[in-house]
């Protein structure tokens, strides 16, 4: 694609990257084969060549952007599907959070989109205003069909039934491994999964253990800042970000790490991302040295030579995340791992397609949303699972909104398979007795 920046445009790292982003593009529209909001809509402006035009317009004449920009641009999930498919290599992820933080600073939104999103940046990243924000919905839930905005009826129907206590493996300290150590690794706890379900980090440390981890949560660790770096406020996701590279360097620097393992996917992208979003800062090194750490759980454990486990006569319906399988190109550890554990896997028809759940989409976006959760739901239901897998705490949030087959954590059944606890969703009366739960510190 031919571009005409001013040389003044190009001396910023931003724009700079995303001309040569858009030189890459050849319209060829392959992307527009594999985009969720495109087979929703139909509308070429809401496929990823529409906001490439878009996006280009906007930058190259530093246009203030108008309403029909910003509202396609809105709607992408960002679940990179576009990234598989694109066989010219157009870096998509980069352009659209460059054309998200442009908007930020440029577009004056309506009041009510300005406060829910900053709602939003204020209370999901915090896992204890999170908490309170969740029982305020469970609290307002017999009154939401009487809200005229169907985003905060989204945000009211997010609250799960039940709240789970505070687990305060959470904080930071450090666990030993059972038997010998293999290695030490940090483990980023997350924030809307430490108020979501406790079980996930519980399971995740459990089988590091079981596998010969030592196992570091760092004191100063916290939002990956990925939910509002897709909303385009740059300082707040840097800053989030910031203290994270801070955090787990300092174990660097202390005794090392082999690896920061991170078990939800959303949250493994951007960190893998932060050596790009802190180029030409001072942080720029110790940015690309996390991310050169930074590995889902399925890595760590596929490194680990996660051993084979006699089967639990169950089938699972494998949900790939987006951020996992586009985001980080990991398709096939999660299963090969289920598979080593005993399980029978199958995977959904179009397992490349988003769930619509991609961040905080479900609550911006809702009536998109549901129609994507609707298509994915019935590709799961036809396989007829006895669970479902996923990696990604939103996927699961938002699949299991849908459906009453169980969803759990790949990990929980991982965990399941080598002697920890049954998932609490396989059994709803299930009450883990506390030396089932071998926590060692």
């Amino acid at each position: 694609m031919q571009t005409f920046f001013k040389p003044e445009q190009l001396t910023d790292p931003d724009f700079e990257r995303s001309n040569e982003i858009l030189r890459a593009c050849v319209h060829c529209g392959f992307c527009t084969a594999t985009c969720p909001t495109y087979q929703v809509l139909g509308d070429e402006l809401d496929s990823p060549r529409g906001r490439i035009y878009l996006i280009k317009d906007m930058l190259e004449n530093n246009r203030i952007p108008d309403e029909r920009t910003v509202k396609h641009i809105d709607r992408c999930l960002s679940c990179l599907a576009c990234m598989s498919t694109c066989p010219s290599g157009v870096h998509y992820m980069h352009l659209i959070d460059h054309a998200r933080a442009y908007i930020d600073e440029h577009y004056d939104r309506p009041w009510s989109d300005r406060a829910l999103r900053w709602v939003l940046a204020r209370v999901i990243p915090y896992p204890y205003r999170f908490r309170l924000a969740l029982l305020g919905a469970k609290l307002a839930r017999p009154f939401a069909r009487f809200l005229p905005d169907a985003r905060l009826r989204a945000m009211i129907a997010m609250a799960p039934k039940r709240i789970p206590p505070v687990s305060r493996n959470d904080d930071p300290q450090t666990f030993q491994p059972k038997g010998a150590k293999r290695k030490r690794v940090a483990l980023m706890t997350g924030c809307a999964q430490r108020a979501l379900n406790t079980d996930i980090n519980d399971a995740t440390l459990r089988l590091l253990q079981r596998l010969g981890c030592e196992i570091v949560i760092p004191q100063g660790q916290g939002c990956c800042g990925a939910l509002t770096h897709h909303m385009g406020k740059t300082d707040q996701s840097h800053a989030s970000a910031a203290a994270n590279i801070r955090a787990w360097m300092a174990e660097v620097r202390d005794q090392g790490l082999d690896a920061i393992v991170i078990n939800t996917s959303g949250c493994g992208t951007t960190v893998k991302d932060y050596g790009h979003m802190f180029r030409g800062t001072p942080l720029e090194q110790d940015a690309k040295t996390v991310s050169a750490l930074a590995k889902d759980v399925s890595e760590v454990l596929i490194d680990l030579d996660f051993p084979e486990c006699s089967g639990q006569g169950l089938t699972v319906a494998y949900h790939a995340a987006c951020s996992l399988q586009h985001g980080q190109q990991i398709k096939d550890h999660p299963k090969t791992l289920l598979r080593r554990a005993g399980f029978g896997v199958a995977e959904p028809r179009d397992p490349h397609l988003c769930c619509g759940s991609a961040g905080t989409y479900n609550l911006l976006q809702p009536e998109i949303s549901v129609q994507l959760k609707t298509r994915k739901v019935q590709t799961l239901q036809a396989i007829q699972p006895d669970v479902v897998a996923a990696g990604n705490i939103g996927c699961m949030m938002q699949i299991g909104s849908g459906t009453d087959i169980p969803i759990v954590h790949t990990v929980e059944l991982l965990d399941w398979a080598t002697g920890g606890p049954k998932p609490a969703s396989l059994s709803p009366d299930y009450t883990a007795p506390k030396d089932s739960v071998p926590i060692l510190r």
